[in-house]
């Protein structure tokens, strides 16, 4: 008993060290970045950069991704400040013509500890200028509707939802980047994720994504069409 019971102690352990030593899971895509092949002349390439909402968006309808030159590249749990540390590998470096920026929930779900919202836009922009520098065409996402967060019921996240969409959005206006609202066409009255679209209120089921979709598909499409 005493022999399995430090087994599982030091395998925790090991976890621990591990992620500490990867805070911003930068090896996650490391060998499906390598395989991947030098951008073709005409493709279009497009990354979809986020947290959990991009990272099951794939496996709750791969189709969307199998059929066009998109590539996902989310990972569950994620504050901004992680993405922003992994962007080089997961989007620059992939040399894309476009990334789509979804982020923010887990920033103000405190995953990583207490955030201004400032810190938070700050992330998304630095990320934004990072692609703007690198030829890359940027599509700043809203955050989706949240009226409540499960992991942290703690914390009211509709008002802070509202003002870092308002933020993007004015940020994106004047700087001639597409924004991408997915809040409008998804809330229902509270300013939530219906139950008709989500089992939790945060992550889109198959419905959800599908509103989503064509969303995606017209912001890309116009930022392509942006000088």
């Amino acid at each position: 008993m005493k022999n399995g019971i430090l087994t599982v102690v030091a395998i925790f352990c090991t976890v621990i060290v591990a992620k500490a030593q990867d805070w911003a899971d930068v090896k996650k895509y490391e060998v499906a970045n390598a395989a991947i092949q030098p951008r073709a002349t005409n493709e279009k390439r497009v990354i979809y950069m986020g947290d959990s909402i991009t990272d099951f968006w794939i496996s709750n309808d791969s189709v969307f991704f199998a059929t066009k030159p998109y590539l996902d590249r989310g990972i569950s749990g994620q504050t901004t400040g992680q993405m922003l540390l992994r962007f080089r590998q997961d989007v620059i470096n992939l040399k894309p013509s476009v990334v789509v920026i979804l982020a923010g929930i887990n920033d103000i779900a405190e995953n990583n500890g207490p955030e201004k919202l400032e810190d938070i836009f700050g992330n998304i922009v630095s990320m934004a200028e990072l692609a703007k520098a690198n030829d890359i065409k940027v599509v700043l996402s809203s955050l989706l509707p949240a009226f409540a967060l499960p992991w942290r019921p703690a914390i009211d996240p509709l008002p802070k939802v509202k003002i870092l969409n308002e933020m993007i959005k004015s940020y994106a206006a004047k700087n001639h980047i597409v924004y991408l609202d997915y809040f409008t066409a998804m809330a229902d009255s509270r300013g939530g994720l219906p139950a008709n679209l989500s089992k939790d209120g945060i992550h889109p089921n198959l419905a959800g994504y599908k509103i989503m979709e064509p969303l995606a598909d017209k912001a890309v499409n116009e930022a392509l069409k942006k000088k």
